[in-house]
């Protein structure tokens, strides 16, 4: 439930300032629910987002002593230090290294189909608009009508084709959602969550696009329930989950052999398109083409945020330990994932330097700014 934004946080609860259609508010909202963490969601308002995250997106989180953190990945991350009960990365390096990967993939690759399905079919786009001029846009003097119509053609325009959907890449970017439903299926029919009988990272992060966009969203909820009746199930399992009901649950020994489907898919997609990004951010472009699994990206733009996820799993796998780093590029090479996550000689968002991250200034993830900003 949203409740009005002027109302106190009080008790130590936190307060997300988001949207209850929003992709990672809804990823955000999981984590907190499964660890028990008391929260309010508020509408996430542009204004006052941008005001004390650097950018306009959302979920924006407001601790109790009125600090804000930004991004669901290093809020989650500062969450676990603080409330390491129940920990959602698994024990195993190498077992926490595919967690985070498949996260990423979820935040970032994912992100493209989960958008098109909302903006691009009739039914979806008009029923959201009017959920986010309901929610978010109360207060501004404008027609509701011509409210809903100029979101309809800024999502579009930003989110869709002008992040390289088009009738080239169309079936690519539905196969993206179909395929990782086929994937799941098959986990979800050995276990009750990706790597065992309690939630993990992983599952975490899958929510952020199968939760508010792909089990909400009239044509791809339609596309879950007859493809995927597992990965529904799932869902409804990931929202319902508490820590404390779930502590007996154990996870499987290792990178069960039913999750490398899906790490070939994340090389050959969502590694290829980091790469190719992070060389476009080198060359200091705005945009960039790029070939996946052989569609025809054209015209993405140069994402300074993308380069950073890329520097993070670098980061991510450079701290393994020695036997779990062997490991794990035996299984990164046997999956197509390893030449794409090294390819770029050099990875340097010259974000977040400091590691300061969830209390760092977010980054705006699809405009060409942040490559003119390197150049400046």
């Amino acid at each position: 439930m949203v409740k009005d934004r002027d109302e106190a946080v009080t008790d130590g609860r936190v307060r997300i300032h988001g949207a209850s259609i929003s992709y990672f508010t809804g990823k955000l909202e999981v984590y907190l629910r499964y660890k028990e963490i008391p929260y309010d969601l508020v509408p996430g308002r542009p204004d006052q987002v941008r005001k004390h995250a650097g950018a306009a997106q959302i979920p924006v989180v407001e601790l109790p002593n009125g600090r804000f953190i930004t991004d669901t990945t290093p809020i989650i991350n500062w969450f676990e230090e603080e409330h390491p009960d129940a920990p959602v990365l698994p024990e195993d390096p190498l077992q926490a290294f595919v967690c985070r990967l498949i996260e990423d993939y979820a935040d970032e690759w994912l992100w493209r189909p989960a958008m098109h399905y909302r903006w691009s079919y009739d039914v979806d786009k008009h029923a959201l608009s009017r959920k986010i001029v309901r929610e978010l846009t109360p207060d501004i003097p404008v027609p509701a009508v011509l409210k809903r119509f100029l979101i309809r053609q800024r999502q579009l325009r930003i989110f869709v084709t002008g992040d390289g959907v088009d009738q080239a890449t169309r079936p690519h970017v539905e196969g993206s959602y179909l395929r990782a439903l086929d994937m799941l299926s098959a986990i979800f029919a050995r276990r009750s969550f990706v790597v065992g009988e309690h939630p993990t990272l992983a599952d975490v992060g899958l929510m952020g696009p199968m939760l508010r966009h792909f089990s909400h969203d009239p044509t791809p909820a339609a596309i879950m329930q007859d493809r995927a009746p597992a990965v529904w199930e799932w869902v409804a399992r990931m929202w319902n989950a508490k820590a404390s009901k779930l502590s007996s649950g154990g996870l499987v020994t290792g990178v069960p052999s039913d999750l490398e489907p899906l790490l070939t898919e994340i090389g050959e997609t969502h590694l290829e398109y980091l790469s190719a990004n992070a060389i476009a951010w080198q060359r200091g472009d705005d945009r960039f083409d790029v070939s996946i699994q052989g569609a025809p990206y054209r015209r993405v733009p140069t994402s300074r945020y993308r380069v950073w996820c890329l520097e993070q799993l670098r980061k991510r796998f450079a701290d393994l330990p020695e036997s779990a780093a062997a490991e794990a590029r035996g299984l990164l090479e046997k999956n197509c994932c390893w030449d794409p996550l090294w390819q770029p000689e050099e990875v340097a968002s010259g974000h977040d330097p400091d590691g300061r991250a969830p209390f760092v200034e977010g980054l705006e993830v699809l405009t060409a700014r942040g490559a003119r900003a390197r150049r400046g």
